[in-house]
């Protein structure tokens, strides 16, 4: 459901206080004032501090003297109101901090009761009494639709040609193109984006695709909830995981209509746990890689704050943009770690506990094409929840890789070192290398390439069995460890290798 209808059957239901926590105050502010009028509610004002009441269809109308400060504001209201009204206060919640504005506040919000009138707070943060919390209708701004996007595209394009010409040069797919690289912005982010790489040649074409892309990824960095990760081209560049890879081939076609007409539910994700290093990650990039679909990760580290509620708003926030930005890839890296108490007795006053019924909720509900990867080390500090199954498509151990697995992570990383795999004795190789992580085999080659540059000499397999006996792989420094994973991991998960 788009932000529009929901705003509208708040306001149509004459909820007297509804609350919208947002960055985008300007576009909150016109989705509001779009549907007062279709909603009968024709008396509509603002309050700021600074300028306080006044009428907000009237421009350059005089404000109310005396209202700049919150109680007062409230006090007038609660004492003048006899018809249904609409007040949009924005930035009100921080200054009800005191005992007198959240009196005046209360009796205000029951006279708009009383008289079917709505006091609409857009905040910038989820901060307020509890009072006002518990007795206000939470709405959110969706991020914006295809139509929603490829409008705030055109209308972007028009505003800009005002000042100078813009020459479009775009096919029909190449137009889907940027609004799916649009996707997951709100319509301010996406109009500054569309204007920042029209601004130099005043053109906009195919070779924007990039631009935007890159810009996107400035803005979603910069808000710290997703990150870009990339992944490589092509399977040919992941050595090893062979069963995940026949796993992910079979299910490749599974979010096609055609799919859905058979009978198959769209992946939903996979939780991989396994040997510390042994390539977890290059698990997450490989679904990536096979099913060519963007990879975001996801850090719930960040989305932690401070103050109360607002590290489940975050996660939420988190959540519906990667649904925005659908069909996507989403990562949790250690998974564990996040939601460490929530496997046993909190002690952070029950957040870990909030934050991942927010994330199982989310997991069972969201009907996105959201392909979730988590992956894991300790499985001991997982919730017992999260293995439930039903909860993932599948659970994969990522053990150390198989001899046929190491002969293809060796032959990888010497022809991307411009090196050729028939040159070495790789069968010897494969040998030295029993034990070791696809890591810990890649920087064996790494050392190997610097002692022979030191030596003004060429690397050859003598080096690079010596790196490889030179540091002992993580099977030799956590055996008990590593046995444990093993042993829980049979019969519970597949095996990736």
């Amino acid at each position: 459901m788009s932000s529009q209808p929901v705003i509208k059957s708040l306001l149509l239901a004459r909820h007297p206080c509804i609350r919208i926590v947002t960055d985008d105050e300007n576009e909150a502010l016109s989705q509001v004032l779009e549907w007062s009028h279709a909603t009968g509610l024709r008396d509509v004002k603002t309050w700021t501090v600074t300028e306080g009441l006044r009428d907000a269809l009237l421009e350059g109308s005089p404000a109310v003297e005396k209202t700049t400060d919150a109680a007062a504001a409230l006090l007038y209201l609660a004492a003048g109101m006899s018809a249904p009204m609409l007040v949009i206060a924005l930035d009100m919640a921080p200054h009800l901090d005191e005992a007198r504005a959240v009196r005046a506040w209360r009796e205000a919000v029951e006279k708009f009761r009383r008289c079917g009138g709505v006091l609409v707070m857009v905040d910038s943060t989820d901060q307020a009494p509890s009072i006002v919390v518990n007795s206000s209708t939470r709405a959110y701004l969706p991020l914006p639709t295809d139509e929603e996007l490829e409008s705030v595209l055109r209308t972007t394009l028009r505003f800009a040609a005002q000042t100078k010409p813009v020459q479009v040069e775009v096919t029909k797919g190449e137009a889907a193109a940027i609004i799916a690289n649009l996707r997951g912005l709100t319509r301010r982010q996406a109009r500054q984006v569309v204007l920042d790489v029209i601004s130099d040649d005043r053109r906009l074409d195919s070779a924007d695709l990039a631009g935007i892309l890159a810009a996107k990824r400035r803005l979603l960095q910069t808000s710290g909830l997703l990150e870009y990760v990339e992944s490589p081209t092509t399977m040919d560049h992941i050595g090893g995981l062979s069963a995940l890879k026949r796993w992910l081939f079979a299910r490749q076609r599974g979010f096609s209509e055609k799919a859905r007409d058979f009978g198959i539910d769209p992946p939903r994700g996979m939780l991989l746990l396994g040997v510390q290093g042994a390539g977890k990650s290059l698990c997450a990039k490989a679904v990536a890689t096979a099913w060519k679909r963007p990879l975001l990760t996801m850090d719930p580290g960040v989305l932690y704050d401070r103050f109360v509620g607002e590290s489940e708003n975050r996660l939420r926030a988190a959540l519906r943009q990667a649904e925005a930005m659908s069909p996507i890839i989403l990562w949790i890296d250690e998974i564990e770690k996040a939601f460490a108490s929530a496997a046993s007795q909190s002690t952070d006053g029950g957040l870990s506990q909030r934050m991942f019924g927010t994330l199982l909720t989310w997991m069972q509900e969201h009907r996105a094409h959201v392909f979730l990867v988590a992956t894991a080390n300790n499985i001991d500090a997982l919730p017992p929840e999260l293995l439930r199954k039903g909860r993932f498509d599948e659970i994969f151990f990522v053990d150390l890789p198989s001899a046929e697995g190491r002969r293809q992570i060796l032959e990888i990383h010497l022809r991307k070192r411009r090196r050729d795999p028939a040159s070495f004795e790789i069968d010897r190789l494969i040998d030295a290398s029993d034990g070791y992580s696809g890591a810990e085999i890649e920087q064996a080659i790494v050392s190997a390439l610097h002692t022979a540059f030191s030596d003004n000499a060429d690397v050859t397999t003598d080096r690079l069995a010596q790196a490889l006996a030179a540091s002992p792989p993580l099977s030799v420094t956590m055996a008990e460890r590593i046995a444990d994973l093993r042993a829980w991991a049979q019969g519970r998960c597949v095996m990736a290798e």
